[in-house]
Order: structure tokens, then C-alpha cells, then sequence
């Protein structure tokens, strides 16, 4: 559109709010004040729940809630929209979201489910019943929080995590993912024969990459329809608590050890955070491994998204892919998301050292989790049962998504079967 400001586009905004947290994180820990995010600690009973109501936590929810309002409407006028109805609305959305961070912190619920799940149920029992008040809509936006929240993910995924696992975890996490993406195309358009070709690219980069984060990137680079992004991401939410809760005991059962048991999951299980979770219960060497695979399989976000750009722009023009066409479609937070990494693995990290940007990264990362909440209510509250069953219709989505990810384990426990199980390399020494 002529005359439309740089920054006015929505990955121009989150570039530009996530890149505002993290130097906002950089400067706090600097200066050693307190400045974390409201958070809802593990809670058994009702007495315990209240006892975490006191004039300290309410003043850090207050601050929590007035901090992301002003980054968020702030973005909200930048790309356009009337501040005071975006304001409005997002006041509707954070209410929710403390509710969902208030369920999901309960002893039982938050031992098998993450939050992601309540976040996308509560969004989805407020929209097929009562329905999203009009004036709470300008709110609902998905793709606006998420990747606001990735570019701020940027600065916690270290490229020094390739040099503590080595080709150990490139052979895991970079191995693997490419053939299962192409796997998952081919089986989903030839073989289900399902004509929607952005759903299939999208849950096949869902399934292989990490859920919801390499999701929403794909969706964008593949110009994927909201409800494809919302089908592909409710599958993914539903099979990442299935396996967090019964990987780790198969892997306990079979004996695998938490060395292999550990890089499994963490090649395997869709969500970071299950995959912390779902490392833990190996024991503190198969929780380190998970979560180095995973980061590692992370830093692969980006350059699946700019390959899914490529792709799909050759496609539409017969073969050739202009660079003002890879452009146009390029996620342009992606790039945000690369920047925030490079910064902190080459400037920050070797400046400052690793525990200061461990440091910011646990400042930040309370910050990413309200954005992500944000994110997943709105897809709950975005998304329509009947639209959802219509396009889901036949269940072949569901059979790509099974398919799809037995062959990323079978594919997975193979790699690492001949990486990690000492028959054919030495072990690799990784610090707890």
C-alpha cells in the first residue's frame, strides 16, 4: 500500500516490541532490580491458592498486566488499529489468561498438562458458547503475540548449545527433521491425497520442529488460512500431552537410559516445554539432554520457515523465485528471531558471560510465557468446533499427524541408537 509505514506491518511490530523486551531485560539485570512477571506458584489446596493473594504478588500482577498492555497496544496503533479498542479488548484476554495460568498451576493439572492446553480449552468453551463479546475481538491475535514472543525466544536459543552436544545433537536435530518435513509433504498429498497444501507443510513442521512456534512460522511463510494454522496447532497441543505424559514412562520401562531416553524426547516431543517436563521425569541427565536437542532443534525455526518461503514462491511462479517474491512471503520476524540469537551468542555471551544471559533469559522468559498465553487463549477463542470438524472431516489431518510422527520417532530412536548408545561413538560428557 502506498505511503504505508515500515513499521506499520504486524512482524515489523513484534520485531520491534520483542527487541524493546529484550534490551528492557538487558538493562534490569544490569542493574540487579526486580522487575519479574507475575507468575502463580504450584498450589494443592485453596488455602495455598489464597495464601499467594497478598498486596506484593497483586502489585507485581498489576505491573505484569500494565507492562505487556502498553507494549501491546503500542503495537496495536503502530500497525493501525484504534489504541482504545485494542486496549479494551486485551484487558478481556489478560483477565483469561491469569485464569489460565491459575488452573494450570495446580498440583494434579500442571504434573500432566501445560498451560497451553487450558489456555486453547478455555479460549474454546468462551468462543462455542457464550461467544467473543465484539468489543474484546480487536484483541484476539494470535499470530501478533506469538511472534512477538519468538523473537524474544531468539535470545535464549544459543548456537554455543550446537558446541556442547556437538554433532551428536546436529545429527539428532538436524538430521531427522528435514526428512521427516519431506515424509510428511509427500504422504500428506499423495498418499491422503489432501488438497490443502500450506495444512500439510505446516503440521509437518509442527510435528518435526517444535509445535506451535515452528507452526505459526510455517503458516506465514506458506500463507496459510487461520483455521489451517488453528487445526494443525490443536492436534499438535493434544499429542504433545499424550506423549509428555507416557514417553518417559516407555523409556523408563524399555530401560533405554536418560542419556538416549532424554535426546528421544527431545527430538520427538512438540512443545519445549513438555519436553523439559518430559525429560525430568527421566532424572537431571536426560532433562539436560531433551532440553539441549530441543534448543538445538529450535535454531531450525527460521531456516524452515525461509525454505517454506522458497518453496511455495517457486511454486506460484512456475519454478522461479524472484528475491522481491521470497521477500514479500518471508516471515519478516524470523528474522527478528535470528537477530536476537546471534546477538546473544556472539556479543552478549562473550561479553558477559553465559550466567548473565541466563539471567535475562529467566527475566525474559516470564515475559515470552505471558505472550505465548496471550497467544493460545486467542486461538481458543478464534476457533469454531464446526469449522474445525468440517476441516477435519474424513480424519485424515489426524492420520498425517500419527503417521507423521511415528516415523519421527522410529527415525529418531535410530539416529540416536547409533549416536548415543556407545556401540559406535564414544558417549559425549554433558554438564548437569
Amino acid at each position: 500500500m502506498v505511503g504505508k509505514k515500515w513499521y506499520s506491518s504486524e512482524d515489523s511490530a513484534a520485531n520491534i516490541l520483542g527487541f524493546i523486551m529484550i534490551a528492557a531485560g538487558l538493562a534490569v539485570t544490569l542493574s540487579g532490580a526486580d522487575f519479574a512477571a507475575f507468575s502463580f506458584r504450584t498450589w494443592r489446596s485453596f488455602t495455598e491458592l489464597t495464601g499467594q493473594v497478598n498486596g506484593e504478588s497483586l502489585a507485581k500482577l498489576a505491573r505484569t498486566f500494565i507492562i505487556l498492555a502498553v507494549l501491546f497496544t503500542t503495537g496495536a496503533k503502530m500497525k493501525g488499529e484504534n489504541a482504545l479498542r485494542f486496549f479494551a479488548g486485551f484487558t478481556v484476554l489478560f483477565a483469561l489468561s491469569v485464569i489460565v495460568r491459575l488452573i494450570s498451576a495446580e498440583y494434579e493439572a500442571s504434573r500432566y498438562l501445560e498451560w497451553a492446553f487450558f489456555a486453547l480449552f478455555i479460549g474454546l468453551v468462551v468462543a462455542n458458547t457464550t461467544g467473543v463479546p465484539d468489543f474484546v475481538k480487536p484483541a484476539v491475535q494470535t499470530e501478533y503475540y506469538i511472534k512477538t514472543g519468538l523473537v524474544v525466544m531468539g535470545f535464549s536459543v544459543l548456537f554455543s548449545n550446537i558446541v556442547n552436544f556437538g554433532l551428536y545433537g546436529l545429527a539428532i536435530a538436524w538430521g531427522v527433521t528435514p526428512v521427516v518435513i519431506i515424509f510428511m509433504w509427500y504422504f500428506g498429498r499423495k498418499v491422503l491425497k489432501i488438497d490443502n497444501d500450506p495444512f500439510v507443510i505446516t503440521i509437518a513442521s509442527a510435528t518435526s520442529v517444535c509445535g506451535t512456534s515452528a507452526a505459526i512460522a510455517t503458516a506465514a511463510a506458506s500463507d496459510a488460512k487461520k483455521n489451517d494454522l488453528s487445526l494443525a496447532v490443536s492436534i499438535s497441543i493434544v499429542f504433545t500431552v499424550i506423549m509428555m505424559v507416557f514417553e518417559p514412562v516407555i523409556i523408563r520401562a524399555s530401560g533405554l537410559g536418560e542419556l538416549m531416553g532424554g535426546a528421544l524426547i527431545g527430538g520427538t516431543v512438540d512443545s519445549t516445554g513438555a519436553v523439559t517436563v518430559a525429560g525430568t521425569a527421566l532424572g537431571r541427565l536426560g532433562q539436560t539432554t531433551a532440553v539441549l536437542v530441543k534448543s538445538i532443534q529450535n535454531i531450525l525455526i527460521g531456516f524452515i520457515a525461509f525454505a517454506v518461503a522458497v518453496f511455495f514462491t517457486s511454486r506460484k511462479g512456475g519454478g522461479k523465485a524472484s528475491a522481491s517474491e521470497i521477500w514479500t512471503r518471508l516471515p519478516k520476524f524470523i528474522l527478528g528471531f535470528f537477530a536476537a540469537s546471534l546477538i546473544a551468542s556472539f556479543i552478549i555471551q562473550p561479553v558477559l558471560g553465559r550466567p548473565f544471559v541466563n539471567s535475562v533469559n529467566k527475566l525474559l522468559d516470564q515475559y515470552k510465557n505471558w505472550a505465548f498465553v496471550l497467544a493460545f487463549t486467542s486461538i481458543g477463542l478464534s476457533t469454531n468446533f464446526r469449522e474445525l470438524r468440517a476441516q477435519a472431516s474424513g480424519g485424515k489431518p489426524l492420520v498425517l499427524y500419527v503417521v507423521g510422527q511415528l516415523f519421527n520417532i522410529v527415525l529418531t530412536f535410530a539416529v540416536v541408537y547409533v549416536a548415543l548408545s556407545g556401540r559406535f561413538f564414544p558417549l559425549p560428557v554433558i554438564a548437569q
